[in-house]
């Protein structure tokens, strides 16, 4: 017959190897559940893509049915999972590029700023927003300018980026701050307009340096 003193100690093994391989309880699943957070949201909210993008005709590629900068934004969406807000109009429609150079130009000299199409819902709800055009006389649009006279968004982390055909970034990291000085304003990223179109690795490069994409 087993002593009860073995009996015992088989019966605490048996019970700590139950423990080990026991299911986890419900407060721990939601902990890991919580643990695992969404690539279109970052600690300090979700991730918005805020951007102007010039269809028809372009310099370099001609005339093109989706502008270069959309092209870039619908990068940064599919490999983030932000959310997207495009500042529309029409009055640039069917221009060609000389005779909208000239306007885009005349507008700037004005300091115009010319309305855009649809609001912007609960901005609250994004911490990080990526801010994207082409860069026209060195600087964003001025339908992007309108952009940042109808919502703020200091406090939140901004983004730049643009496409071009030479000009980088120009005055756009330095406009963007001065619109928002209470935003942190980092990552910026440039492109020229005509390597877009195969240029998804440079965009997804970019993202996974500053922390933005896997």
């Amino acid at each position: 017959m087993k002593s009860l003193k073995y009996i015992l100690a088989s019966a605490v093994c048996l019970l700590v190897s139950t423990a080990c391989k026991g299911t986890a309880s419900p407060d721990a699943a939601k902990e890991a559940e919580t643990a695992t957070t969404s690539t279109t949201e970052s600690n300090e909210g979700k991730l918005l893509v805020v951007f102007f993008s010039h269809a028809g005709d372009n310099y370099s590629v001609g005339n093109i049915e989706v502008g270069n900068t959309k092209i870039v934004a619908d990068y940064i969406s599919e490999l983030t999972g932000a959310e997207q807000f495009e500042i529309k109009t029409s009055k640039y429609d069917g221009m060609a590029y000389k005779p909208l150079c000239d306007l885009a130009g005349e507008e700037q000299k004005k300091g115009e700023l010319p309305e855009f199409e649809g609001t912007l819902d609960n901005l609250d709800a994004y911490g990080t927003v990526f801010i994207g055009g082409p860069v026209w006389w060195g600087t964003y649009p001025q339908v992007m300018f309108t952009f940042f006279s109808k919502y703020d968004l200091n406090g939140k982390t901004i983004i730049p980026f643009t496409t071009h055909e030479g000009s980088g970034l120009g005055n756009c990291v330095k406009d963007v701050k001065k619109a928002y000085p209470n935003a942190t304003v980092k990552g910026e990223f440039s492109m020229y307009g005509h390597d877009v179109r195969s240029g998804k690795e440079s965009v997804k490069k970019w993202l996974q340096e500053i922390g933005y994409a896997q």
